[in-house]
C-alpha cells in the first residue's frame, strides 16, 4: 500500500522469487552439510592415512567454495534485491523485528567467508589439527548462520506468542523453530551427500572412486530416518488451522506433498543404486538425476512452506497484500485507493473505472497473482466467472475462502475490480440480452350453465428445478413433480368424487407426449411423473398438461395445468463454461466438469472420472434428497443442507442470492417469479430467510443429527445472518417449510410480512397437501400451486398461470373469489365452508 508495485506480469505469482529462492536455499544447505562433509572427509583421510582421500577432500573443497560463495553469494543478493521490491512491508517488518538476529547471522556469514577461504588455500600448509579447527570453525558459523535464518523465516509461518507480546525470543524461537531447525540439518547433511556424488564419480582411481561414492551415500542414506522424524514432527507443531489449510484446504497443495511424498523412495533408492553400481555409464547420468530430484525434493518443501502462510506473508499479522491486519478494517472503510500512496486514481468516476480497476488489480491481486504465467496466474481464473460471480468470490475471500485475504476495498471498488477482472483482463462471460415474446394460451371451454362437472388440477410444486442430467451430466433435479386432481360434481351441494372414474393426462413436449392414469385416493386423483420432462426448445419455462375425467366412456370434465420447469441455473456464473443451450438457459458439460473439478478437490472424490467417462453424477447416491424420499449416506449432509450451506459462504452479500442459482431474475429466461407475492414486493427472503439464514436453519437440523461438515459450514455462516444462529430453528427440507398462516392469521389480511423461522410440523402441514376446513378441497386446487399463487403473472403468458380460474370464472383469481361459489355451487353461499374469509373480495387485484 505503501509502495510502487513492481508489475512482474508472467513472472508473477511468486515465479522470481521461487527460481532465485529455491537455487539460492539448495545451495545455502549445501553450505551447511557441505561444511561438515569437509571437515569429516578430511578425518576420514587423516584417520586412514590415506593422501588420495586428503587430495580429493581439497578439489571438493574448491568446488564447494566456487558454488557456495560464488552462486550462493549472487543468488542470496538476488532474494535481497527481489523481496525488497516485491514485498517491501514485509522485508522492513523482518528487518526492524529482528535487527539483531540479522546483524548476528551477516557476523556470522562473514566469519564463513574468511573461515572457508583460509580452509582452502592453507591445505598442506597448516598442521593437520589447526586445518580441522578451521574446518569445524567454518561449519560452526555455517549452522548458526542457518540457526538465525531458520528462525526468522518460520516466524513468517509461525509467530506464536511474539503476536501478543511482540517479545524477540517469542518470535524467534516460534513453535516450529526447533523441528525446522532439525529438519533443516538432516536435509543439508542429505544434499552434501549429493553433491559429494558429483565429484566422486569423477575420481580416476576405480578403487578409490567406488569407496568415496558409496561414502557420499552413507551422507545421503544415514539421515533419511531422522528427516522424516523431524518432518512429522514440523507438521505437529503447526496450529490446526494452518495444518488444515496446508493438507486439506489450499488449492494447488496436493502436487506438492505429492512430490515430496514420492521422491523420499526415489532419492532413497538412487543413493542405494549409487552404492550398489560401478559402471560409470550408469553412475554419472544418476548423480545428475539425484541433484536434479533433490533440487525438486528441497522445493516441493519450501513450496509447502510458503503457501502454508496463507493468507498472510507473516501470518496473523500482515497479510500478503501487504496490509497488516490490524489496518484492514481502516482500509475497508476509507478505500483501498484512498489510503494507497502510489495511485493515480483516488476517486471513482464512470470515466475512469476501469483505470481505477486495473490499480486495484495491481495493489490487491499481483502480490500472489501472475498475469499469463506459469504459477499462480489468474487470467484461467477470471474467465471462469461471470461479474456477479466475481463479485461473490471476491466478497467471500478471508471466510469461504480463507487462502485469500479478506477483500480490502469498500463495495465500491469491490464492484470495480470485478467488473475489471471479468471484462477487461479477459473477455468474460458477459450474457447477452433476453428478448421473451408472451404466447397466448386459450384455456379449455366450460359452460357454467351446461356443465355437471369441473376438473380442479395442480402440481405439488410450483417450479421444478432441473439439471438436465441426460445433457449435462449432473442430477441434482429436484423431483419430479405429482399431478393431483380433483372431480366436483356441480350442485347445490357439490360433491368431490374419486370412484367409478377414470382420469388420465397427456404432456406434449419435443421428445413425445407423456401419458398416464391418475390414481385415485380419498378425494383426489394423483401421479407421480418417473421423471422431469424436457422443456421444449423454446426455452419456455414450463410445460401444459391436458387432463380429463371420464365416466362411463364419457369426458365429463377437462381442464390443462402449467407444470412449472426451469432449466435456468446460475452455475456458470462462478464456475465458468457456457450455457447449456442458446437462451441462457440449460447447464453444459463443461461446467459440470468444473463444479465436480471443485468437488473432487474438497472432497477427495472421483466424480470427474465418472463425468468424463459419460456417466451421469447423481447427487442424492451420496447426500439425501428430502424431495424424492432418497436416503443418500447416513454420514453426509443432506443435498439442500450441503447445496445452500456451502454456496451460502460465497453469495451471503448477493442482493440476489436465491436468483442467482435459481430461476427468476428479471434478466433471465425464465423471467421475475410469477406469484402473486412477488407482485406485490415480497421477496424470497421474506418466507424463507435470507441465503445465510437458510443455510443455517437447514445446518441446524444436520448439526443435531451430528452430521459431519454441519459445524464448519454454521461457523463460516455464524456472522453472516440477519439472526443470531441460536434463534433460528432447524428444519427438514421439504417437509418443514414456511407456513402461510403464519402471515395469515385465521386466514385473515396479513398480519406480518415474513414467515421465516415458523415452519409446518410435517408434510401434512404443506400448502400442496393442506385441505380446506372443510376437509375435502386442497388449498392449491383453488389457490395454484405454491410459488405460482393465482393471480399468477408468467413472463411467457399471461394465461398460463391462470389456465383454470380464467377457464371456470373468467377472471385469473383464486376459484371461488369475489364470492363467485356458482363455479361449484349452484345456490348463493352465506356460509364460509372453506375458511374464515372466503366469502369476501378479493384484496389484490391485477391493475
Amino acid at each position: 500500500m505503501n509502495y510502487p508495485i513492481w508489475q512482474l506480469d508472467a513472472f508473477g505469482g511468486g515465479l522470481l522469487i521461487a527460481i532465485i529462492a529455491i537455487i539460492h536455499v539448495y545451495i545455502s544447505h549445501f553450505a551447511v552439510g557441505g561444511g561438515l562433509f569437509l571437515v569429516l572427509t578430511e578425518m576420514k583421510g587423516l584417520r586412514e592415512g590415506s593422501a588420495e582421500i586428503l587430495a580429493y577432500t581439497k578439489r571438493h573443497t574448491k568446488f564447494f567454495l566456487l558454488l557456495t560463495m560464488v552462486l550462493g553469494g549472487m543468488t542470496g543478493v538476488g532474494i535481497w534485491f527481489t523481496i525488497a521490491l516485491i514485498s517491501p512491508a514485509a522485508t522492513s517488518s523482518l528487518i526492524h523485528i529482528f535487527v539483531f538476529a540479522w546483524a548476528i547471522e551477516w557476523v556470522f556469514f562473514l566469519a564463513e567467508i574468511i573461515a572457508l577461504l583460509f580452509y582452502y588455500y592453507t591445505f598442506g600448509r597448516l598442521s593437520p589439527r589447526k586445518h580441522l579447527i578451521l574446518g569445524w570453525i567454518y561449519f560452526g558459523c555455517a549452522w548458526a548462520s542457518l540457526f538465525f535464518i531458520n528462525g526468522i523465516i518460520d516466524f513468517m509461518l509461525t509467530p506464536g506468542e511474539w503476536l501478543n507480546n511482540n517479545n524477540f525470543w517469542s518470535g524467534f524461537f516460534n513453535p516450529t523453530f526447533w523441528p525446522a531447525l532439525f529438519f533443516r540439518t538432516f536435509m543439508a547433511v542429505m544434499i552434501a551427500g549429493l553433491f559429494g556424488f558429483l565429484t566422486s564419480v569423477n575420481i580416476k582411481e576405480a578403487t578409490l572412486r567406488h569407496k568415496m561414492v558409496r561414502y557420499c551415500g552413507l551422507w545421503l542414506l544415514t539421515p533419511v530416518i531422522l528427516l522424516l522424524a523431524s518432518a512429522l514432527w514440523y507438521k505437529a507443531a503447526l496450529p490446526p488451522a494452518q495444518q488444515e489449510m496446508i493438507f486439506t484446504r489450499l488449492p494447488g497443495m496436493q502436487p506438492f506433498l505429492t512430490l515430496f511424498i514420492w521422491l523420499t523412495p526415489l532419492i532413497t533408492a538412487g543413493g542405494l543404486a549409487m552404492a550398489v553400481l560401478r559402471p560409470q555409464a550408469i553412475r554419472r547420468p544418476l548423480t545428475w538425476l539425484l541433484l536434479l530430484l533433490g533440487f525438486l525434493y528441497l522445493g516441493s518443501f519450501e513450496f509447502i512452506r510458503e503457501k502454508g502462510r496463507k493468507p498472510y506473508i507473516i501470518h496473523d499479522y500482515m497479510y500478503s497484500t501487504s496490509i497488516r491486519t490490524t489496518e484492514l478494517g481502516q482500509i475497508q472503510e476509507t478505500g483501498v485507493l484512498a489510503s494507497a500512496r502510489w495511485v493515480k486514481n483516488k476517486t471513482i468516476t464512470p470515466e475512469n473505472r476501469m483505470a481505477a480497476g486495473r490499480e486495484l488489480f495491481n495493489l490487491l491481486c499481483l502480490p500472489c497473482h501472475s498475469d499469463g504465467g506459469p504459477l499462480n496466474d489468474i487470467l484461467p481464473l477470471a474467465r471462469r466467472f461471470s461479474p456477479a460471480g466475481m463479485r461473490s468470490f471476491l466478497a467471500s475471500m478471508g471466510t469461504a475462502n480463507p487462502y485469500m485475504p479478506p477483500f480490502a476495498g469498500n463495495e465500491e471498488e469491490l464492484g470495480v475490480l470485478a467488473d475489471y477482472l471479468t471484462t477487461r483482463l479477459v473477455p468474460g462471460i458477459a450474457d447477452s440480452p433476453v428478448h421473451i415474446s408472451k404466447e397466448i394460451i386459450v384455456p379449455p371451454p366450460f359452460d357454467r350453465e351446461t356443465a355437471g362437472y369441473l376438473l380442479l388440477a395442480s402440481t405439488d410444486r410450483g417450479m421444478i428445478l432441473s439439471s438436465e442430467p441426460e445433457q449435462s451430466g449432473i442430477d441434482f433435479s429436484f423431483g419430479p413433480p405429482t399431478l393431483r386432481a380433483q372431480v366436483i360434481q356441480r350442485g347445490e351441494t357439490p360433491a368431490v368424487l374419486s370412484e367409478d372414474i377414470e382420469v388420465s393426462y397427456r404432456i406434449d413436449n419435443d421428445h413425445g407426449p407423456l401419458l398416464g392414469n391418475m390414481v385415485a385416493t380419498d378425494n383426489t386423483f394423483e401421479a407421480t411423473l418417473s421423471k422431469i420432462p424436457a422443456v421444449s426448445q423454446d426455452f419456455r419455462p414450463y410445460l401444459l398438461a391436458e387432463i380429463e375425467a371420464v365416466q362411463g366412456g364419457r369426458v365429463i370434465a377437462a381442464t390443462r395445468l402449467k407444470i412449472g420447469i426451469s432449466t435456468e441455473i446460475g452455475c456458470r456464473n462462478c464456475h465458468g463454461g457456457p450455457w447449456g443451450q442458446q437462451g441462457r438457459t440449460g447447464l453444459s458439460r463443461q461446467t459440470a466438469a468444473n463444479i465436480l473439478a471443485v468437488h473432487d478437490q474438497r472432497s477427495k472424490t472421483r466424480l470427474g472420472d465418472d463425468l468424463a467417462a459419460g456417466r451421469i453424477v447423481v447427487c442424492r447416491d451420496c447426500h439425501a434428497d428430502h424431495s424424492r424420499g432418497a436416503a443418500g449416506q447416513a454420514d453426509r449432509l443432506n443435498l439442500s443442507a450441503a447445496m445452500h450451506g456451502f454456496h451460502a459462504a460465497y453469495l451471503y452479500k448477493n442482493s440476489n442470492s436465491c436468483t442467482f442459482c435459481h430461476a427468476g431474475s428479471d434478466h433471465g429466461t425464465t423471467g421475475s417469479p410469477e406469484d402473486l407475492h412477488t407482485r406485490l414486493g415480497l421477496a424470497c427472503s421474506d418466507c424463507h430467510g435470507s441465503l445465510a439464514d437458510h443455510a443455517i436453519s437447514l445446518l441446524k437440523e444436520e448439526q443435531e443429527a451430528k452430521k459431519p461438515g454441519s459445524n464448519k459450514l454454521l461457523t463460516l455462516l455464524a456472522d453472516h445472518g440477519t439472526l443470531p444462529v441460536e434463534s433460528i430453528k432447524g428444519r427438514v427440507p421439504w417437509t418443514m417449510e414456511p407456513d402461510c398462516l403464519t402471515c395469515h392469521v385465521g386466514f385473515q389480511p396479513p398480519e406480518t410480512a415474513t414467515a421465516f423461522n415458523s415452519w409446518t410440523a410435517d408434510k401434512k402441514g404443506l400448502f400442496a397437501h393442506r385441505f380446506g376446513d372443510e376437509g375435502v378441497l386442497l388449498c392449491a386446487s383453488c389457490h395454484g400451486a405454491q410459488h405460482t399463487l393465482y393471480p399468477a403473472d408468467n413472463a411467457h403468458s399471461t394465461e398460463a398461470g391462470n389456465l383454470q380460474p380464467l377457464q371456470y370464472q373468467n377472471s385469473p383469481y383464486p376459484i371461488g373469489a369475489d364470492r363467485g361459489c356458482a363455479v361449484c355451487h349452484t345456490v348463493a353461499m352465506d356460509e364460509e365452508l372453506h375458511h374464515p374469509g372466503s366469502l369476501g373480495t378479493f384484496r389484490n387485484r391485477l391493475e
